[in-house]
């Protein structure tokens, strides 16, 4: 009687007991199920937004180098974070005017907006239409129109004003067009040959092909020659006590540059060969042995074309004859003495000076050399050039072959250019030695430049670089979380659901485990 009472008792307990584990069973697994969904949702936006497809952040710009021959136009891209306020650029495609450079179009200004249309449309096509309105657009005008200006200023504002409503009809963002002057278009040279050879930005992923080791080496200095200017830009050493003009400043990548650059006008290859001609004038009836000139060489010059430029003015006077008859005679050596008087090294009011009483600090560092330095010397197989004496040897044996021999070895090489070579070799020996004073023992330290990474040395590429400072920089589109932190929450929510996951089997088959921890 006393075990069947005591059994009654004890039923509605255990019953009791059974009905709350289930209880509490059913509403554990339905939080863990509210949890799961939850941290599930957690993870797969983590992961989604981390790898969303990145909105295109690229930006365009566009320079046109006018100058004394010719017009070129280069299209640049860089992303539209910038590292240290100077964007990354890289060229992406060049192109050059039908004709000659904008300062010939003096008389004919009409005829510059189709002139320039072929390049500009090439660009229209290259860069998104979504970014034409934002892309800016520079024109940079060098020695050629210096000269025009010059001579007649009414002149070359006429040019330029047509330049400027010709680019402003593309759907561009025109920023402007301008005579640039002679120490802004070395400087801008140096800026790029450094970038290029990797001197500016700490980034070494963007140069593969130089090692860290490399990145802490010196600035490198520029030289530049063109048709009309010839340039010389570096980084002195020590302070400068003379007061020039030719000191500029720049800040590249976080950091300041003092810079020496100076452009000597009418120096330029084509001009330097006007000088000497109207120079050689002097003494002669009409008939000039030209040693700059292979033997055999015969050219019928006017007098006019020879003076065309103030370039020549100092040796301009009235002459018997309106024509002069040039005849080659092919002499390195009297070439080069000839080439000489053009650098009058007898006057310096400074510490130190080039030519003509022209500042410049004493050479320093490497060089790049590049346009008509590059033009040259390639076509003489010099652009690593081991010594001088290796190019005085291959000038002499070149200006001394007969013209028709001459033709008849290089007849895929324009007439105009192939003969002026031997003076323009011999120009470019004696603008180092005698104008910048390079010894001859430290020829090694100049490099020849035509392409690096496929982006042309030249002031155009600097230019970009420099007025990337005044394009701000777009909000910057990285991905939302860093590395790191994506891989801990990934890992941390994929801990989180495989707990609950056992949790749910543990109480859902097991819910005994709870039953005795509510005893």
């Amino acid at each position: 009687m006393e075990r069947t009472v005591l059994s009654s008792l004890i039923l509605p307990n255990q019953y009791q007991d059974s009905s709350l584990t289930r209880f509490f069973s059913r509403n554990v697994l339905i939080i863990i199920g509210f949890s799961f969904i939850g941290v599930l949702i957690a993870l797969i936006t983590v992961a989604l937004t981390q790898n969303r497809p990145l909105p295109e952040n690229r930006k365009y710009g566009i320079v046109l180098d006018a100058g004394s021959s010719h017009t070129s136009l280069y299209v640049y891209a860089w992303s539209g974070e910038k590292e240290n306020d100077t964007g990354v650029v890289s060229q992406i495609a060049e192109c050059t005017a039908q004709g000659p450079g904008i300062s010939k179009f003096g008389h004919k200004t009409d005829q510059l907006a189709t002139y320039l249309t072929e390049c500009m449309d090439k660009a229209k096509k290259l860069i998104p239409f979504s970014k034409h309105h934002e892309t800016p657009v520079y024109l940079g005008a060098t020695a050629g129109m210096r000269l025009l200006r010059n001579e007649n200023p009414e002149l070359a504002d006429k040019v330029m004003n047509e330049v400027s409503k010709s680019l402003s009809s593309y759907p561009f963002n025109f920023r402007g067009a301008r005579i640039i002057t002679g120490s802004e278009e070395g400087a801008f040279g140096w800026i790029t040959i450094n970038y290029l050879m990797g001197r500016f930005t700490q980034k070494i992923s963007w140069f593969p092909v130089i090692s860290e080791d490399e990145d802490n080496l010196d600035i490198y200095g520029a030289l530049d020659l063109g048709g009309a200017s010839t340039q010389i830009t570096f980084v002195p050493s020590g302070y400068i006590n003379e007061s020039t003009p030719d000191i500029l400043h720049f800040l590249l990548y976080g950091k300041n540059y003092d810079v020496y650059s100076h452009s000597f006008l009418c120096y330029g290859k084509d001009q330097a060969l006007l000088k000497k001609l109207a120079k050689d004038l002097m003494n002669t009836n009409g008939i000039m042995k030209e040693p700059c000139f292979h033997p055999g060489y015969n050219k019928v010059m006017n007098l006019s074309e020879i003076f065309k430029t103030n370039c020549t003015d100092e040796f301009r006077k009235n002459h018997s004859f309106l024509q002069v008859e040039i005849q080659g005679s092919g002499d390195f050596n009297s070439c080069q003495q000839s080439i000489s008087e053009l650098f009058n090294t007898s006057y310096c009011p400074y510490s130190h000076c080039a030519f003509n009483g022209v500042f410049m600090p004493q050479i320093k560092g490497n060089f790049g050399a590049f346009s008509g330095y590059y033009y040259v010397m390639d076509f003489f197989n010099l652009t690593s050039m081991s010594s001088v004496k290796d190019a005085i040897n291959k000038l002499e044996f070149f200006c001394s072959r007969p013209w028709k021999e001459v033709k008849e070895t290089f007849a895929n090489v324009k007439e105009k250019y192939l003969s002026e070579y031997c003076f323009s070799g011999t120009y470019i020996l004696s603008l180092l030695r005698n104008g910048y004073h390079f010894p001859d023992t430290s020829w090694s330290s100049i490099n020849i430049m035509g392409k690096v990474y496929d982006s042309n040395v030249g002031w155009t590429l600097g230019y970009m670089l420099n007025l990337t400072n005044l394009i701000p920089a777009e909000q910057v589109s990285t991905a939302p979380l860093s590395h790191s932190t994506y891989v801990f929450l990934m890992v941390f929510f994929s801990l989180i659901l495989v707990a609950l996951i056992i949790l749910s089997v543990i109480v859902f088959h097991k819910p005994s485990y709870f039953n005795k921890d509510l005893a």
